[in-house]
């Protein structure tokens, strides 16, 4: 039987720690769905399509992943998947504190849905969708915080 994860988050953008847990969670599973969710708490930076399109860009040469966008609960979008596991990255003591929430929650909605945490790499423990727009936005070099030969400008 397949092991199918999903990784969901709303990736706007999708950063070089994103990246590095999609290719370590394939160590792990067969299969990697990369949920792109909209956040209605979130305003958006990149065009949804866009940063599906950025994704998919990512991971071409790697066909054990697979991009799809989505609307409402991320346990749905599982299901619908066929994942019983929803992989997620750790940087720090309040993504666990946030995780922990929505895992009980999650639970709650699917008992069957397991998550599977990966502490961010040390080297890319800082990286956050919010740092890479702010430092794009002020025109800092962003290139060592996004995946290898992405450019925000070919996505905006």
């Amino acid at each position: 039987m397949e092991k199918k994860a999903v990784f969901a988050g709303s990736f706007d953008p999708f950063t070089a720690g994103h990246e590095d847990i999609v290719r370590r969670g394939l160590r792990l599973f067969d299969r990697i769905v990369v949920g792109v969710g909209y956040n209605i708490k979130k305003q958006g930076f990149l065009p949804m399509d866009n940063r599906v399109r950025l994704i998919r860009d990512v991971f071409r040469d790697e066909p054990r992943v697979q991009v799809e966008a989505y609307e409402g609960l991320t346990t749905d979008f599982c299901r619908r998947q066929g994942a019983t596991v929803l992989l997620r990255g750790l940087r720090s003591v309040d993504d666990f504190e946030s995780d922990r929430t929505i895992d009980a929650i999650n639970k709650q909605l699917d008992p069957e849905i397991e998550t599977c945490y990966l502490f961010t790499a040390p080297a890319l423990g800082a990286i956050s969708s919010a740092v890479v727009k702010e430092l794009f936005l002020h025109k800092a070099d962003t290139a060592r915080l996004l995946p290898s030969g992405i450019e925000l400008e070919k996505y905006l």
